[in-house]
């Protein structure tokens, strides 16, 4: 099962930094922003997350929670989160339960070698859990600026 534009997102956990679980029921309520990125430590990885965190009081404005996701580990996130100060959390998906609900995991083309990889992608669910904008296959450049638009006009 996947999810679908203007239908409720099943609720799932995964581990997240800041030894916690992620729940969405736990945000009902909010509005959640869940980017999924393709690994810790990449360039245009860690400029998505300095964009975030760059507007990240905007979307606390807005009444909206962030959280970026990956299959990195909790380590992995962890040192990432202190490297680039982020103030949001980062959950695990290792075992790519949560990539499979959201159907980010893509066939990609690496010098010329395929491999499974996340496709970058930004969900955006209102506070009753409905899943309202799903932004896929994106580009790093003016991505935040899009999101903060979009929740502002929920």
């Amino acid at each position: 099962m996947t999810v679908s534009l203007n239908k409720a997102v099943p609720d799932f956990s995964a581990p997240m930094t800041g030894d916690a679980t992620f729940r969405l029921a736990d945000y009902r309520g909010k509005t959640v922003v869940l980017y999924f990125y393709p690994k810790d430590n990449t360039p245009g990885c860690t400029t998505e997350a300095m964009n975030f965190r760059d507007q990240y009081e905007d979307f606390q404005k807005a009444g909206v929670q962030v959280f970026g996701i990956s299959r990195d580990s909790i380590r992995s996130h962890e040192n990432f989160k202190a490297k680039l100060e982020l103030p949001f959390e980062l959950i695990s998906d290792a075992d790519e339960a949560v990539c499979t609900l959201f159907d980010v995991i893509k066939l990609k083309k690496l010098y010329g070698k395929e491999h499974r990889g996340i496709e970058r992608s930004t969900f955006i669910i209102d506070g009753k859990g409905i899943l309202r904008h799903e932004l896929r296959g994106i580009k790093v450049p003016n991505h935040v600026d899009e999101v903060l638009e979009i929740v502002r006009g929920l």
